[in-house]
């Protein structure tokens, strides 16, 4: 990877990007992706030998839990206490919002 880049690297990234950039910003940024891209090859030369892939650090997540039933709220209590109930369908109603 390139510690520097031209102006026109530059240039071409921030036609990409759809970017306008004033000649002080081609310069800054320039810099600052040389930095960005100095620091990825830093990272790549970490010795990793003996470590595992991973996709997550988290190793399980609260929606690996076994899947059980359980008693819940009974359908013809809860529409008691809705405004507009379809107890015939057993639905709440609502107003259209369109």
């Amino acid at each position: 990877m390139p510690p520097e880049f031209s102006r026109d690297q530059i240039a071409a990234i921030a036609a990409l990007a759809r970017l306008e950039l004033n000649p002080d910003e081609g310069d800054l940024f320039a810099r600052q992706l040389g930095e960005i891209l100095a620091y990825a090859e830093q990272v790549q030369r970490a010795d990793t030998t003996g470590v595992p892939p991973t996709a997550s650090v988290v190793t399980r997540h609260a929606s690996d839990r076994a899947d059980e039933l359980r008693p819940s709220l009974d359908r013809d209590v809860a529409l008691e206490s809705a405004p507009d109930p379809a107890m015939d369908a057993g639905f709440f109603r609502v107003p259209k919002v369109i």
